[in-house]
């Protein structure tokens, strides 16, 4: 039994990923509660399981008194001292029991709280392994659709991917592997909770560092990401050492790098863009792919007039808004976007209110009596 005993304990902490004294004292505390259950809830029964050998011993300890009041917890002097000389009033003596007494309730009991500790034990093992990992990749693989929300096997845990955190049109299905990014792990009565997300701005950072040796060594930082999830996600870059470029980087030998982050968002477009604390460069980059012509900030309200080729237009604006209201949220800047013939019309209105008024104040001038008289 005690082979048996230690190779199941072993199996189960190399399985499950549980220290062998959890399980030892997790073992120890059911059957001692059998053990107690079988002998009436006596208090005075013990029980102890060497951690080398693994085997067990079961005793029960009586005090030594003159006058046997209590047969089930006392033992007289004179029958103590016939098991032990040494023994003495006061003192307690131990009494060795056989563990097949056991029984088939008792044992059953001993097995459901063995359980239950272990479990208990292995959902402490899965939250101290995940709740440093808020804000990491994991890979899991989709094992079920329910109540709003997607379950991932990451291997030892379970994850939830509810819809609203999946991307647009995204059917994934069982079998699926799919990467994701951890919100939240916390604990709750069914035990540990792992919230992830594949719609959060910080899955493609990871993925970029995952994918860019670069970032992941620190010569390349993320400046910052804006993100809708599905369509479009702007990165703004930038390179601690000037003879490592960091779009360049970024992207990748023939874009291999970018094509296979792309690939893992479901074709959602990446702008990769050169951070510049120069405003108007910075602009003009956050706009991609649309090429800008002229740039006028006004630093106190952090606004901006852009001004695009004709053609351009719609591109720069991009499908509802979507490509201009990234840049304004990559760069902190409100942004108006102008062609170039709308600019010239613009400039033309103001010259001519210009030089109307210009008129204006010299036809008054010429009106005005001479105050000399």
């Amino acid at each position: 039994m005690t082979k048996e005993l230690c190779h199941a304990i072993e199996q189960i902490s190399r399985e499950k990923g549980i220290s062998k004294e959890i399980l030892i004292g997790a073992i120890e505390e059911a059957l001692l509660s059998a053990m107690r259950k079988k002998y009436g809830g006596r208090t005075n029964i013990h029980l102890t399981i060497d951690r080398t050998r693994c085997e067990i011993t079961v005793y029960e300890t009586k005090k030594i008194v003159t006058d046997v009041v209590a047969p089930l917890e006392e033992i007289s002097v004179h029958d103590a001292v016939r098991i032990d000389p040494d023994k003495k009033e006061g003192e307690t003596i131990d009494f060795p029991l056989d563990l097949h007494d056991l029984g088939r309730i008792a044992a059953q009991t001993a097995k459901q709280v063995i359980f239950q500790r272990v479990g208990e034990a292995e959902r402490e093992v899965i939250y101290n392994e995940y709740k440093d990992k808020v804000g990491r990749i994991v890979s899991g693989i989709v094992m079920r659709k329910e109540k709003g929300a997607y379950f991932l096997n990451l291997g030892k845990a379970e994850a939830v991917l509810y819809f609203k955190d999946t991307l647009p049109n995204e059917n994934l299905k069982r079998g699926d592997t799919v990467k994701a990014i951890i919100e939240d792990v916390k604990i709750t009565s069914r035990g540990p909770s792992i919230v992830v997300s594949r719609s959060s701005p910080q899955l493609v950072g990871e993925l970029f560092r995952m994918e860019v040796p670069e970032i992941h060594e620190g010569l390349v930082v993320i400046k910052d990401i804006v993100r809708e999830p599905g369509e479009r996600t702007k990165i703004a870059v930038y390179s601690k050492n000037h003879s490592v470029d960091p779009v360049g980087s970024c992207v990748g030998m023939k874009g291999t790098r970018v094509q296979t982050i792309v690939r893992e968002l479901r074709g959602e477009r990446i702008d990769i863009i050169p951070w510049n604390d120069d405003p108007r460069a910075l602009i003009a980059s956050a706009l991609s792919p649309a090429s800008v012509e002229k740039i006028g900030i006004n630093e106190e309200e952090k606004t901006a007039m852009v001004v695009v080729n004709d053609q351009m237009l719609s591109l720069a604006i991009g499908k509802r808004g979507q490509n201009v209201r990234l840049a304004m949220k990559l760069t902190g800047w409100d942004i108006d976007i102008v062609s170039d013939t709308e600019y010239s019309k613009i400039r033309m209105e103001e010259t001519d209110k210009i030089l109307g008024d210009s008129l204006k104040i010299a036809a008054g001038k010429k009106d005005t009596p001479s105050l000399d008289g």
